[in-house]
Parts: structure tokens; C-alpha cells; sequence
């Protein structure tokens, strides 16, 4: 009988050892879920400052164009001029100056829609950037709660054992 009653100590003690790690085990998931989170949330940030820097760097695109088509325009007017070309009256000159005009219109156009295309894309990115770590979260929680379940049925299991020798 009293070997018999080593080792169902040993068993319990056994039990308890396991439930301690599988607990521990637990609490690491939840920590690693946390820490995914947390790392999600700063790439999300990051991902909307470079948005905003993106936004930006569209609209500096957007006046650079417009700027360039002024400035190009003043120097048709004046090479026109030059060559005696009034440029309210001759109509070719008319039309090759509206035409610049829409390609002007034209590329202010697809930048502008590039710009928001890409903004789009970084907004979204965020967006599943945070729900990701939400979820790595919520698995790690989810793993620690089954990790107590577990631990408990260990140990409830080598009560269970101690009790049928004792």
C-alpha cells in the first residue's frame, strides 16, 4: 500500500506540474496575441502617415502640373506673339492652345485619380492591418482560456487518480 501511495503522489504532483505549463502555456499565447496586436496597430499607423504623405505628394503633383502648363502657356503666348500670331484671333492658335489646355486637364486627371486610388489602397491595408491583430489577440485570449480548461481537467484528472488509490 505505500507504494502505491508514492505514486499517486507522484502522479498528482505529475498532474499539477502539467497544468502549471499547460497554464503557462496559456498566458504566453495571450502575451504573443497582445504583442501581434500591438506591433498590427503600429504598422497600421504607419501605413496612414504614409497616406497622408501620399495624399500630400498628389496634390503637390497636381499644382506642379498646373504650374507647368502657366508656365508653358505664357511661353506659347509669348512665341506666338513674337511671330506676330495674335493669339485672340488666329484661330489654330486657338486650338493648339485649348489643346494643351486639355491635356493639361487631362493628366491633373489621372493623377489626381492615381493619388486616390492609392490612398484607397493604403486606407484599406490599415484597415485589415487592425482587424488582423484584433484577431491575433482574441486567438491568444482564446488559447488561454483553453489552456485553463486543459489545465484543470489535468489536474482534476490526477485528483481523480490520487482519490481512486487513497
Amino acid at each position: 500500500m505505500g507504494w502505491n501511495l508514492f505514486f499517486a503522489v507522484l502522479g498528482l504532483g505529475a498532474s499539477a506540474a502539467a497544468a502549471n505549463q499547460q497554464r503557462k502555456a496559456g498566458d504566453e499565447q495571450r502575451k504573443a496575441g497582445e504583442e501581434q496586436k500591438k506591433a498590427a496597430e503600429l504598422n497600421a499607423y504607419n501605413i496612414e502617415t504614409e497616406r497622408v504623405v501620399s495624399k500630400a505628394e498628389s496634390l503637390q503633383r497636381h499644382n506642379d502640373r498646373l504650374e507647368e502648363y502657366r508656365n508653358n502657356l505664357s511661353a506659347n503666348i509669348a512665341a506666338f506673339s513674337k511671330m506676330n500670331r495674335d493669339v485672340r484671333l488666329d484661330r489654330s492658335v486657338g486650338a493648339f492652345l485649348e489643346n494643351q489646355k486639355m491635356i493639361a486637364t487631362d493628366d491633373t486627371r489621372r493623377s489626381d485619380f492615381m493619388g486616390w486610388a492609392e490612398q484607397s489602397r493604403m486606407g484599406i491595408e490599415a484597415l485589415v492591418t487592425r482587424a488582423e491583430g484584433r484577431a491575433a489577440e482574441r486567438a491568444g485570449i482564446a488559447a488561454q482560456r483553453a489552456s485553463r480548461v486543459s489545465a484543470f481537467t489535468t489536474l482534476a484528472s490526477g485528483l481523480m487518480g490520487f482519490a481512486k488509490v487513497r
